[in-house]
């Protein structure tokens, strides 16, 4: 199926440590979990920003 597979390899950030885990070592493991045992996580932001012209 399409829908399964994976676009891109989106990186995300241990909220408490920092840690960054890709979304396919999450979907390894049995929970997510971080190494420090913090369960929350946040999409890291790409390292380059976007410059619009201003109108």
């Amino acid at each position: 199926m399409a829908s399964d597979k994976i676009i891109g390899n989106v990186i995300y950030e241990c909220m408490r440590c920092g840690t960054p885990v890709s979304n396919e070592e999450l979907s390894k493991l049995p929970e997510i979990k971080c190494i420090c045992g913090f369960r929350v996580f946040r999409k890291a932001r790409q390292p380059i920003v976007k410059q619009l012209k201003a109108i």
